[in-house]
């Protein structure tokens, strides 16, 4: 499984491929070894033309790869509060 992980969450790659084995690239270090990706067209061009789940909490980014078929992993805030409200229930259980 191969996975792109869009710039606002390259803290998710060392864990992806460390812990978890998967094969993962980031905008961001595409951009650094100077492949333009600069626009939402082109992280979705690069994600379907490498067979690729695109990981992002990019709205546009999310509704370009539903309209283009591509495999992707929505980050949002509904997401991240009910990791936050997991973790606060930890506390009333003590």
């Amino acid at each position: 499984m191969k996975i792109l992980v869009d710039e606002m969450h390259e803290g998710l790659v060392k864990s992806l491929k460390d812990i978890e084995g998967f094969e993962v690239e980031s905008v961001k270090q595409l951009i650094n070894e100077g492949k333009k990706m600069s626009s939402d067209f082109s992280v979705l061009t690069y994600a379907k033309d490498n067979d690729m789940i695109l990981i992002s909490a990019d709205v546009e980014n999310q509704k370009g790869c539903v309209e283009n078929g591509i495999k992707y992993v929505p980050i949002n805030n509904e997401i991240i509060l009910q990791v936050v409200l997991d973790g606060l229930k930890k506390f009333n259980d003590s």
